[in-house]
Formats: structure tokens, sequence, C-alpha cells
């Protein structure tokens, strides 16, 4: 089974090199899609009138059932890969799953809960201050190396963050009470910790995974666990019948529209989570929390575009700094990724030019 090319370790084997950026422009654009999207059709969501904090956190974890089309095709239908769905999937590895699971289940509820009480530039402000938090940790607890690329990275995408939250205060609510106020800021804010440390301890879990197909597997069970967490509270207020009442009486656009926003926003979230479980396995947990921030620009012209949102000067030089943030990662990336390969190429000429000299030995013997 170890044998099958999609269960190799992809960063390490040169074979493997076109399946590992084919699988990388995948999350890329998974990633992209899927941050975009579901930012959109959330925003869509309260636009309509919507405000119920528990439907808004269980959407988010309740479209688990689409990725078990990821784990069976490939092997029953596309017969693309020889491993079995959860073959070497230990007990060990599903209590983990569980666990992150329900601390990511925590994370959507603070994060809906936030977003509920506090205005969007207030908690793209206290978001940004994730990616800070993603590179102390990933140092912590992966002993994630600092070079000037990825803190040079770090410090302009929060800055174009707090720029971009700085520029938008007029978006604030005239009726916010200070108890409102507050108990949005303490949630928008552990939502930032717990996202910052599930990126780290996720890439620590993802070293012990042999390949993609237990990435998905281990998502899965994580989404199942967040949503077994906010079914529960659904349950214990009243959340199902407030959904039903909701779209009947309370969403502008009927029924109907309201049960396909709440679809079209699992589907995107779906997208957005497995983009960023893929980026960390791919890369690195602060390669994720970097690409993460720096589709705020992309958030921000979708905004625009969608829904007729100003576009200021502060979103404009707020917009180029997550660009150059961005590329200048990218970047360093590339340079890092040329050195390897130069030092793989004269690796290999050495071994060439030992094993020459050791082949000529005998005949000198000879001789």
């Amino acid at each position: 089974m170890m044998n099958d090319p999609s269960c190799q370790e992809h960063k390490r084997s040169p074979s493997s090199k076109k399946r590992y950026m084919i699988l990388l422009l995948i999350t890329y654009f998974s990633l992209f899609v899927g941050s975009v999207s579901s930012t959109l059709v959330s925003k869509f969501y309260f636009i309509h009138k919507g405000s119920s904090i528990w439907v808004s956190t269980w959407v988010q974890s309740a479209g688990f059932p689409l990725l078990l089309l990821l784990i069976y095709l490939p092997h029953h239908l596309f017969k693309c890969t020889g491993r079995r769905p959860f073959t070497r999937f230990t007990p060990k590895l599903l209590l983990l799953s569980v666990s992150i699971g329900l601390m990511l289940g925590l994370n959507n509820f603070l994060f809906s809960w936030g977003t509920s009480c506090l205005p969007v530039s207030t908690v793209s402000l206290l978001l940004s201050s994730q990616l800070a938090f993603n590179l102390i940790l990933s140092v912590i607890i992966v002993k994630q190396k600092i070079t000037f690329s990825n803190f040079n990275c770090v410090i302009l995408l929060t800055l174009a963050s707090v720029l971009l939250a700085l520029s938008s205060n007029h978006d604030r609510p005239k009726e916010l009470s200070r108890a409102k106020y507050f108990t949005g800021f303490f949630s928008t804010i552990g939502a930032g910790l717990l996202f910052a440390l599930y990126l780290p301890v996720m890439e620590m879990i993802y070293k012990k995974v042999y390949c993609y197909g237990m990435v998905i597997e281990m998502q899965l069970a994580m989404e199942m666990a967040a949503t077994a967490l906010a079914t529960v509270g659904m349950a214990a207020d009243h959340g199902f019948s407030d959904m039903k009442k909701e779209s009947e009486t309370v969403f502008d656009l009927g029924p109907k529209a309201y049960w396909l926003t709440l679809a079209f926003t699992m589907v995107t979230w779906q997208f957005a989570f497995m983009g960023t479980a893929g980026l960390v396995f791919l890369t690195t947990s602060l390669t994720g929390g970097i690409c993460m921030t720096a589709l705020m620009a992309a958030n921000v012209l979708g905004g625009v575009l969608a829904y007729g949102d100003k576009f200021g000067g502060g979103k404009v030089v707020s917009t180029l700094l997550c660009l150059w943030g961005f590329c200048s990662y990218v970047y360093g990336m590339y340079v890092k990724m040329k050195q390897e390969e130069e030092e793989e190429e004269e690796e290999e000429e050495k071994n060439d030019d030992n094993g020459g000299s050791i082949e000529l030995l005998p005949e000198q013997q000879m001789v």
C-alpha cells in the first residue's frame, strides 16, 4: 500500500513533484474560491435580515458529507489510488481529529458571535492579529524559522488589515451597547487566537500523515465533531425551530432563497476548509495563514463588485499592501525552492563522482 504514488511523501520524493504542484494549485484555487465566496454569501445572509448566531455557526461545518465524495470516489470510481479509504486511520488520529474539531467548532461559534456584535471594520482589525499569533505559535510548536521573507510579509499583511479596518470606521452602527461591544470584542479575539493555534497544531499532526487522502479523512472527522457541538447548541437554544421561523417571517427574500443561501454557505465553507487544510499539509501553517490574510484584498474587491461597497483610498492602499506582502512571500518561497534544487543537484553530482571513483578502484588494483 505504501507503494501507491498518492501515498508517498510529496515533499521529499522527486518523482512526485508534478503531483505535488497539481495538488498545490488545486488547493490554492479551493482556498481562493472558498474564502471569497463564503464571505460574500455570509454577508448576503445578514444583509437580508438573517441574524442567528447558531445558524451561522452550524452551516460552517454542516457540509461535511460532501467530503465523502473526495474520500470514496478516487478509489472506488476513478481507480486513481490503490489506497482504500481510512487505511491506517488509527484511533489516535481519530481522537486527535475529534479534539481539534471541537476546538474548530468553538472557533466557529466565537467568530459568528463576534461578527453578529461588531461592525466588519472592527472584526477585520481584531482578526488581523491572528497572523502575528500564528507566527509566534508556529515558532514555538513546529519550530518555524523566521526569515526576512515571512517576517516582512507578516508585517505588511498586518498593516494592511489594520489600515483596512481603520479606513472603514463609518460602517460602525449607531446603536451598539457597551456590553455587546465587549462581548464581540473578546469573542473575536478568542476566535483569532484559536485559529492561530489550530494551524500549527494541524501542521504538527500532519507530519504523521503520509498522504493527502488522510488529510481529507481527518477533515471529515473534525467537521463532524464541530457540527455535533453546533447541533447541541442549536438544540439547546431552539435553533432549528428558529431556522424555520427565520426563513418564513424574517428573511426578506422568502423561504426558498433562505434555504438556498444556507446551502451555498455550506458548500463554500467546505472549499475554504479544504483549502486551509491542504495548504498546511502541502506547505506550512504560516504559509496557510499568510495566504488567507492576503485574500483580504480579494474579499474587498468582491464586496465592491457584488454589494457596491465604497473603495476609498484606505482600501486601495490596503489592497496594494496585501498584494505586495503576498508577492514578496511567494518570491521568497521561489528563491528557497531554487536553492534546494541546486543543493540537490550538487549532492547528486558529488554522489556520481564518488561512485565513479569507487568503480575504478578494482581496475587500478588489477593493474
